[in-house]
């Protein structure tokens, strides 16, 4: 069938279309837009909720289903957010092979649990990096160098290659999770794995130039706080830095990896997460960062009309934070400011 892709920024909501679908944004989860990223959807990522509730693709796109190329049927319209990532790209490969067979196989349902496991932030700390789909595919994508809408349609079309071929390999009984052979005597993907392994030497100059604290978050199953290990990096040049942060027993004084991660960007974006494994999370973080937000963009008189993003959907628990759309008018010491009055709010006395 005809495809056309759109997209939107994160958070952009969106009602349902005729012969369109709308996947990892939207700000809903109905038949026709199917999101996660708000308060009232289920704790699952966009491709687990198509897998778990086809019929939110099924009884909305039914006159596509089965259609052959030859049917004069009209193009099929994707809309997914900007930069779109592993899960974007397994909801949209999962959305076209739903309409194609009809209903989830065994294959499928693999790609979609797995792809629950990258967006939460859960891959196993042993996991082989190199050999995971996730870290190949952020190697695949790593270093372009081109306009947004380039880079936006590039991402589709080698995330859409990427899923068929882990598709094709489920269906010959692989295993997806972590396999090294799996992409073996393919050129451009064993490059990509050679790059991972790569990516661990940006990581080691990262954290050489980077700020380590130590702070308290709050518990996310009960009251109470944790001590963790906190990393501040200025723009990485690691694109698995998360991941090897996460790993780092030797450089963390508390001997359990950085538990949380601020990195900056430009001095415009700042993006703040933890570690689910630490059973912690920043709730409570995102208003004060909204409060001094609003102070500064006041006195500079500038409009503030997209908060920051404070992860409050049941997936993430509030383990990730994000600037405003527009960029932030904090500097980095604003940013840690509120995140050190966070954590002494946790201590007694603090």
């Amino acid at each position: 069938m005809d495809l056309i892709f759109e997209f939107a920024p994160y958070g952009e909501p969106f009602d349902p279309r005729p012969a369109t679908i709308v996947l990892d944004v939207g700000m809903r989860m109905v038949p026709g837009v199917i999101d996660h990223h708000h308060p009232d959807a289920e704790p699952e990522c966009t491709a687990s909720l198509i897998a778990k509730y086809p019929g939110l693709v099924i009884d909305h796109l039914g006159p596509f289903r089965g259609a052959p190329p030859e049917s004069g049927q009209s193009p099929l319209r994707i809309i997914t957010h900007r930069l779109p990532d592993f899960d974007a790209l397994a909801s949209i490969f999962l959305t076209l092979k739903l309409l194609e067979k009809g209903a989830f196989d065994f294959s499928m349902s693999k790609i979609a649990r797995y792809t629950r496991l990258v967006d939460s932030a859960s891959l196993p700390e042993k996991i082989d990096l190199s050999a995971t789909p996730y870290s190949i595919l952020r190697a695949l994508f790593s270093g372009a160098r081109k306009e947004e809408a380039e880079i936006n349609q590039m991402r589709v079309d080698e995330g859409l290659k990427f899923m068929h071929f882990l598709y094709s390999k489920a269906e010959e009984g692989y295993e997806i999770e972590e396999n090294r052979t799996l992409f073996s005597g393919i050129d451009r993907y064993q490059r990509a794995m050679r790059k991972v392994e790569n990516d661990y030497f940006h990581y080691l100059n990262d954290l050489q130039r980077a700020e380590k604290i130590v702070l308290d978050l709050p518990l996310t199953d009960r009251s109470g706080s944790r001590r963790v290990d906190g990393l501040i990096v200025l723009n990485p040049t690691s694109f698995l830095l998360k991941e090897w942060t996460r790993r780092e027993r030797d450089h963390s004084s508390l001997g359990q990896g950085f538990s949380l991660l601020v990195t900056s960007f430009g001095g415009y974006r700042y993006i703040l997460g933890v570690d689910p494994a630490r059973g912690v999370n920043l709730r409570g973080l995102g208003g004060l960062l909204n409060q001094r937000e609003g102070q500064k963009r006041e006195a500079a008189a500038r409009a503030f009309t997209r908060p920051w993003y404070e992860g409050n959907c049941p997936f993430f628990n509030y383990r990730i934070i994000d600037s405003p759309q527009d960029g932030t008018i904090l500097s980095l010491e604003d940013v840690v400011d509120c995140l050190m009055t966070f954590s002494r709010k946790l201590i007694p006395g603090g």
